[in-house]
């Protein structure tokens, strides 16, 4: 028989207050059936009395406003900054757990110390629709989710390693978020601001020496997209056309800063046909159907040099660690 654990689970929820996606999540979380949880809200609303209905709602979690704007990476920070837990489960806010989610996906970490992440199966919310069975890295140097898009027939049933995990519920083991954090409370990348974060922290611990576990029986479900794009773009197949200017701006420039970051010589050589290939999509789309697009992400070339910076402090922490 399995020892029952009594270290602690961070959650942290960034959120910008949609009423009707936060309520289903939080609810989910104190339904959990592992009991040494802490929660952490982090209320990006901007809106005074959000806060306070938070409070009366969920009376033990730890709730914090914030005066502007911190955006998900910069709200995520703030959360894991203020979390307390052996372990810490970030969470989107569009996303309901299983009952059982924690219970299961702390198994994940007992496989090998080495395991400093943890993803479970998320499925969008019909319940048959894949979202994510674990993070990789595509030839096109994309975040890719295993499953995305397919039907859960029993495929991915079975547990094992992966790359990474999923931004909508990444369970991260504390120590390795401090193993790679960029600077005090920077665990992701704050210039990111939305998307590729999860590829990102991921990509970084796997630099480190951490693993990533799958754990089929630890569920969610995800409405993906519901809190950054138009309502008719959630759950579509090309999402990402949804995308106001500024959100695609992001999604543009945060591949190639995760790309900057972590990707060696030899992984660029190996991808760079389709490297190629997805640049000429991705600019052509630009050019012919939003070409304020590349105004917007010209000035954002700057960031490449800081990323360079994270790179080589990041390579200089992993030869002294050895």
């Amino acid at each position: 028989m399995e020892k029952p654990s009594n270290e602690i689970v961070s959650v942290v929820v960034v959120t910008c207050g949609g009423h009707e996606y936060i309520k289903p999540c939080l609810d989910s979380v104190h339904a959990q059936t592992y009991p040494h949880l802490q929660t952490v809200i982090i209320d990006n609303s901007l809106k005074k009395d959000f806060a306070l209905r938070m409070a009366e709602q969920y009376p033990g979690a730890t709730i914090y406003s914030a005066s502007s704007n911190l955006f998900y990476c910069g709200g995520l920070n703030k959360g894991i900054s203020l979390s307390c837990g052996d372990f810490i489960l970030c969470l989107n806010d569009d996303v309901i757990l299983d009952a059982h989610f924690i219970e299961y996906g702390l198994r994940g970490f007992r496989i090998d110390p080495a395991v400093g992440m943890v993803s479970g199966k998320i499925v969008r919310m019909d319940g048959i629709t894949l979202d994510s069975t674990g993070l990789y890295v595509s030839l096109w140097g994309t975040a890719r989710e295993r499953g995305y898009g397919r039907k859960d027939g029993g495929q991915f049933q079975r547990p094992g390693f992966v790359f990474g995990v999923t931004g909508a519920a990444a369970f991260y083991r504390r120590h390795t978020l401090l193993s790679i954090r960029e600077a005090e409370d920077a665990y992701c990348d704050p210039v990111f601001r939305f998307f590729y974060e999860d590829l990102d922290m991921s990509w970084r611990a796997q630099r480190k020496g951490w693993k990533a576990y799958y754990v089929p029986q630890a569920t969610a479900m995800h409405a993906r997209g519901a809190t950054v794009r138009a309502g008719c773009g959630v759950g579509q197949p090309y999402a990402r056309l949804y995308l106001s200017d500024g959100l695609q701006a992001d999604l543009i420039k945060n591949r190639y800063l995760t790309i900057i970051k972590n990707a060696s010589f030899w992984d660029v050589c190996l991808r760079l046909p389709f490297l190629v290939w997805y640049e000429l999509l991705v600019w052509g789309y630009a050019i012919c159907f939003r070409p304020r697009l590349i105004r917007s992400i010209i000035p954002l070339c700057a960031y490449a040099k800081a990323a360079l910076h994270k790179r080589r402090s990041l390579t200089k922490r992993l030869y002294r660690d050895r």
